[in-house]
Formats: C-alpha cells, sequence, structure tokens
C-alpha cells in the first residue's frame, strides 16, 4: 500500500503552525484554523511531536475530538521524545531550525530513534492526539540540516531501531504506512538503495517547490517512481518565500530568493495568477507526489489554498517560466 492507496485527497494539513511556529497563536485561532480545514473538506492531518514540544499535537487532538476516526487520516513522527522536564528553549541545538518553536512549550526535547523510544514516541502521540491509532508514521529529521556532519551515523541508528520497529508495525496492522519525514532528499536516497526495510512513501518538506526542485527530480524523484512510491510534498511555499514571505528554509531568504521570487511573480502578475496557485499546482503536477500539505495557522488561509488549487492556469504561463529557466526543464508542469 502506498500513501497515494492512504491519502483521502490531494491537499493535507500541515500542523506545524499550530505549534506556535514563528509566533505565539491563540488556542482559539489554532483550533479555528483545523476546523476551518475539516469544514473545507480536509481529511488529512500532518503533525510531529516536535512542533511546539508536543503543543501542534495536543491542539489537534482537542479540534478533531468527536469525528468519527474513520473519517481522517493523521500522519505524526517519531524520533524525537517530549519529557515532563523542562528546559531553557533559546539554548536548544535545533540545527537550522533554531529559534523556530521558541513560542512553543517548554518541554525538554531528546532526539532518539531507538526500537524503544519509537514505541514510546507512538504511544506518547496516540495520547496528546487523543485517538486510538496513528495512520503513517514518518522518521522525522534524519538529516543534514539538523545533524550536519554527524546525520550518517544519527541515520544509522535510526535504520536499526525506528525503521525497522515502523517496518514491524506496519506489517501487524498497528499502522498502515512509515517512512521519512525529512527537509533534504539525500536520507531518501539512501534508504531506498538498502535492501530492507521497506517504506511505503515520505515526506519531503521543501525540496519539491517552485523555488527549489532541481536536485529532487535528478535523483530522488526517479528513485521514488521505480519504487511505484509516493512523496508527500511539505513547505510548498518553501517556509513563505514564494507568496511574500521573509523567510527560506526557515530563515531569512537570502537576495538570489527573493530575486527568483519577483522574476515569477512578475510573470504570474501578468497572467493575473496567484503565486499560492503556482506553487500548489508545479507541485502536484509531479506524478509521485500525492498530496501537500501546506501550513497555516489561520482560519482564512484554508480557502486561499482551496482556491489556489481550484484555479485555472494556462498553459502559456508554465511555458513562460520554463523558457526563462524558472522551472527545471525536467519538471512536468501542469496542463
Amino acid at each position: 500500500m502506498t500513501l497515494k492507496d492512504i491519502l483521502p485527497g490531494r491537499l493535507g494539513f500541515g500542523a506545524a503552525p499550530l505549534g506556535n511556529m514563528f509566533r505565539d497563536i491563540p488556542e482559539q485561532e489554532a483550533l479555528a484554523t483545523v476546523n476551518a480545514a475539516w469544514n473545507d473538506g480536509i481529511r488529512y492531518f500532518d503533525t510531529a511531536p516536535f512542533y511546539g514540544a508536543g503543543l501542534a499535537e495536543i491542539r489537534m487532538g482537542a479540534a478533531l475530538a468527536g469525528r468519527p476516526r474513520s473519517d481522517y487520516v493523521v500522519s505524526t513522527k517519531v524520533g524525537r521524545l517530549i519529557l515532563d522536564e523542562i528546559e531553557d528553549v533559546g539554548a536548544r541545538d535545533l540545527g537550522e531550525k533554531g529559534d523556530v518553536f521558541k513560542y512553543g512549550r517548554p518541554n525538554k526535547i531528546v532526539n532518539d530513534y531507538s526500537r524503544d523510544a519509537t514505541l514510546r514516541s507512538i504511544e506518547e502521540s496516540l495520547k496528546r492526539l487523543a485517538t486510538s491509532h496513528i495512520d503513517i508514521a514518518f522518521v522525522h529529521d534524519v538529516a543534514q540540516d539538523f545533524y550536519g556532519d554527524e546525520w550518517l551515523s544519527v541515520f544509522e541508528s535510526a535504520r536499526k531501531g525506528a525503521f525497522n520497529t515502523l517496518d514491524r508495525l506496519r506489517d501487524e496492522g498497528v499502522i498502515k504506512a512509515w517512512g521519512l519525514g525529512v527537509n533534504r532528499v539525500e536520507p531518501i536516497e539512501l534508504l531506498l538503495a538498502l535492501e530492507g526495510p521497506r517504506p511505503d512513501g515520505f515526506l519531503l518538506a521543501g525540496r519539491y517547490t517552485l523555488l527549489d526542485h532541481a536536485r529532487a527530480l535528478q535523483r530522488v524523484i526517479p528513485m521514488v517512481a521505480e519504487h511505484e512510491l509516493a512523496i508527500v510534498v511539505g513547505g510548498p511555499y518553501s517556509s513563505g518565500a514564494l507568496v511574500g514571505g521573509p523567510n527560506f528554509e526557515y530563515a531569512p531568504a537570502p537576495p538570489e530568493i527573493i530575486d527568483k521570487v519577483g522574476r515569477i511573480k512578475a510573470i504570474a502578475d501578468r497572467y493575473g495568477i496567484s503565486m499560492k496557485a503556482a506553487g500548489l499546482q508545479f507541485a502536484l503536477a509531479n506524478p509521485v507526489v500525492a498530496a501537500v500539505i501546506p501550513g497555516a495557522s489561520r482560519p482564512g488561509r484554508i480557502a486561499e489554498d482551496r482556491a489556489a488549487l481550484e484555479e485555472v492556469i494556462p498553459t502559456d504561463f508554465w511555458r513562460e517560466l520554463r523558457s526563462a529557466a524558472l522551472v527545471n526543464p525536467a519538471a512536468p508542469l501542469p496542463h
């Protein structure tokens, strides 16, 4: 079973903002955002213990309470345990995502990809989400952006621990699917090159977007296709940069990205197309992409995402992006 068999639609809900990503989001606003997604017909919700040290899962659980469990799909992550112990949020070493969740809970976050930690992580996520089961478990961030030069040894500990554990849980029917949830392509390539275990798909954030897709197209997308698997695209707006936000890759956008956004926007404006529509429809045009999960922290964003998905974009717009070398020649384009 691949992610395409499990996911109930091409637009999902990325819950990182519910963990107070970049700002302190009032409880009512967070719950209203999930309710807006539900009322829009979204039935796939992705979260993680890491998002606000458990806060996103707790809010998601509260917002989905009382909904029939068979009506929606939840994915969460393993690899980090959230302790009752409190820590200095400013002193956390979170690789390239240093201050992203500084407004989240101050609970201590421990990186642990072992078998026992994987089982404990799922058990604790079930409690925070107040649910009976998790559909998809992604192994979170076993990559360079978090672990630098140590990432391969972290990957190796996940291979011995989390990968085999999730493989077994899937075969036993405890979860429906598992894979990696990462911001880099190399861990996916490495896992697909192994003899076993057998992942069911991947959540790839920020690497298959209108602003950044060449590297994914080069190797990882063909490998995923060859294994007849699928990808969920996280961060389709590149941390907001694509839609005029100040951040790219969870940090202030560099000049070359700001320039690229400006060039794409000039063409989009001429055709009367929204940047959200260009971003979502570009990602979904690739046959290996099962769904996109833009993050939202305000209820109004959901309607914008839905409208972006349904906006009619003329083929000439894509041709013009291609001829301006703003999309890779190998990228499938919407038609």
